[in-house]
């Protein structure tokens, strides 16, 4: 396989490193101007560096694109690849609102090619742990779930980044880049599909000051002088939503949360056990107890369950962590693009976990705006 990558930035340079550790090849790289693109071809030893999209579209030894490149622009990217024949590896959310993703979820369905959302926080090896013991019935009927996924890289109102606007990030920010992640998590563990939620949010700062040539992800605070822009996303939601079967959950996410720099957490409760896990400690799942002692249990393949010992690459007592994450996920996708049989049931997150998560992000907001219960 080789791979053409769309995007520069931070989860441009994840995608390639993850990709080189699975050898998969990278065909090409395409930045946001031709000079971009030639750049990162050289950081980052690449051999081609597209001089557009149109090029990127007519590379012949280009088998898939991945898409890292602003919220904006995922929507177009994604059904001229899937047209162009290419299989489709999208950063979430998939795309601005439903009827776009629901399109592409058709396009890629009629085109019969791979199209995989990275969705890659479910591949942390404990996670899937706690689905296999929950699917084994170790938790016994679950009750309810709480959680949180927080940062702090928008703290101050001089923090800046094109997240913010809803032009090119999308009407939700908050929710949408990291909320999104935390609900296909439990959904993955859990095998529940969210049915309902009522979300009530905020905007800290309804004007951020822009630098001069804008801002990056996790950087420090930008130039307090800079100039002033209206912010039209939100910094902090609180959320509670309803699964079917009836099991309850709670959901705040922040990026405006001081000294919480990735903090991703959930704990799951059942009539016979407990899990808990922390994604800045994600080599531990706490598993809690009524009749005796709790415990830890740490990363270690010889310990956990097939599917969960198939995503951790390394022995016990031998960390694995973020970037493990997008190995496993494109893993995943591209032992389904071997395997050929697009009939079978996939075992990535594809467009349609996509389309879901945008469909629960619109909830969210119209729950938000008019105050209610919404049915998802």
């Amino acid at each position: 396989m080789q791979v053409a990558i769309i995007g520069t930035g931070f989860m441009g340079v994840t995608h390639v490193e993850a990709l080189r550790r699975l050898g998969v090849g990278i065909a090409g790289i395409l930045g946001s101007t031709e000079a971009k693109s030639v750049e990162a071809a050289r950081e980052l030893g690449i051999s081609r560096a597209y001089k557009d999209f149109d090029d990127v579209l007519s590379d012949v030894t280009a088998d898939a694109v991945h898409i890292c490149v602003p919220n904006a622009f995922h929507y177009a990217y994604a059904k001229a690849a899937l047209i162009a024949g290419k299989h489709v590896m999208c950063e979430k959310p998939l795309a601005m609102d439903s009827k776009q993703s629901a399109e592409l979820v058709e396009v890629a369905k009629d085109k019969s090619l791979a199209a995989g959302v990275c969705y890659n926080l479910r591949y942390y090896p404990l996670n899937l742990q706690a689905k296999a013991m929950v699917a084994g019935g170790e938790l016994g009927r679950l009750f309810h779930i709480n959680g949180c996924y927080i940062q702090d890289w928008l703290l101050h109102e001089s923090d800046y980044n094109w997240r913010l606007h809803a032009d090119i990030g999308g009407p939700l920010r908050v929710v949408a880049d990291i909320g999104t992640h935390w609900m296909d998590m439990l959904s993955t563990i859990t095998g529940l599909e969210i049915e309902a939620v009522f979300a009530d949010m905020s905007t800290v700062y309804p004007t951020r000051k822009r630098p001069a040539g804008g801002g990056a992800t996790f950087t420090k605070a930008g130039d307090a002088s800079g100039e002033d822009v209206t912010i039209d996303t939100e910094d902090y939601a609180s959320i509670l939503l309803r699964f079917k079967g009836g099991v309850k959950a709670s959901l705040y996410v922040s990026q405006v949360a001081a000294g919480q720099k990735n903090a991703l957490r959930y704990e799951i409760y059942g009539a016979q056990k407990s899990v808990a896990w922390d994604g800045q400690r994600p080599n531990e799942l706490w598993v809690g107890e009524r009749d005796k002692a709790n415990n830890i249990l740490i990363k270690d393949p010889s310990l956990m369950a097939p599917g969960a010992a198939a995503a951790a690459s390394y022995p016990g007592g031998h960390a694995e962590g973020y970037p493990d994450t997008f190995k496993q996920c494109f893993r995943a996708f591209y032992d389904y693009i071997k395997a050929g049989d697009y009939a079978a049931a996939p075992t990535f997150p594809t467009f349609a976990a996509g389309h879901r998560e945008i469909q629960l992000c619109e909830a969210i907001l119209e729950s938000h705006r008019q105050e209610r219960w919404v049915t998802v």
